[in-house]
């Protein structure tokens, strides 16, 4: 059975109120502590993990979910060693660059969450190229948080509702939370049923912290790059 279709069905109060999910979230943790564990480059690591990527893809369309969301890159991962920045901006271009031809052809919209500020031009330029070749896909949403947080992502939609309140196209008397979430980067997408964190871990660490309200959350102790989208 799929790893995904196993995850328990949303309790009541959860977005779809249903037995199937349309919407799972996934942290994908552990990539580094697996390549310790074998005595192998963090890096490596990060390349099995984009491997565990590809496979859950795999899954989740196989199974007609509706959205994955992927977290990829924090706005707290620029604390890492510059070497391993880079090589998570490696495999990023890797995986696209690999994989974008077949997700066009497979319906697959490619939506990315999170700021662009401070990102490489090269990662600009392939977000963008991603993005705009997928979007007017509309079988399977794959969402990937690339220089990501919750918090931020929460303050920036804050004061883009701001800015039109000051420029009297917002009465502040009629923000309510479904117009709050269309300044989220999620706009338009259904919020998660399901959030799954891998590697043992109990914490959302800044991830979909509005979106995840009533998220059932999942918690497993298997290492990302060992994540099975079937079995």
């Amino acid at each position: 059975m799929s790893a995904l279709s196993s995850a328990p069905s949303p309790e009541k109060g959860a977005p779809t109120g249903g037995n199937d999910p349309e919407h799972i979230a996934i942290i994908m943790d552990g990539n580094g502590r697996w390549a310790n564990g074998r005595g192998m480059p963090r890096a490596v690591g990060h390349e099995r993990g984009v491997e565990a990527l590809r496979r859950t893809v795999e899954a989740a369309q196989k199974i007609n979910l509706k959205t994955l969301t992927v977290y990829s890159f924090s706005t707290e991962n620029w604390r890492r060693p510059v070497s391993e920045v880079n090589a998570l901006f490696g495999l990023l271009k890797a995986y696209v660059k690999r994989d974008l031809n077949r997700l066009i052809k497979e319906g697959v919209k490619i939506k990315i969450l999170g700021t662009r500020q401070g990102l490489p031009a090269d990662i600009l330029d392939l977000v963008s190229e991603a993005e705009a070749k997928t979007a007017h896909n509309q079988t399977f949403n794959l969402c990937i948080a690339f220089n990501y947080g919750g918090r931020e992502e929460v303050l920036r939609a804050a004061k883009a509702m701001a800015q039109q309140a000051v420029e009297n196209n917002l009465d502040p008397e009629t923000i309510d939370e479904t117009q709050f979430a269309t300044f989220l980067d999620t706009d338009g997408l259904s919020d998660p049923d399901i959030l799954i964190r891998t590697s043992g871990e109990y914490r959302l660490s800044n991830f979909l912290i509005w979106q995840a309200a009533y998220s059932e959350l999942v918690f497993m102790d298997v290492l990302w790059p060992d994540f099975s989208g079937c079995g």
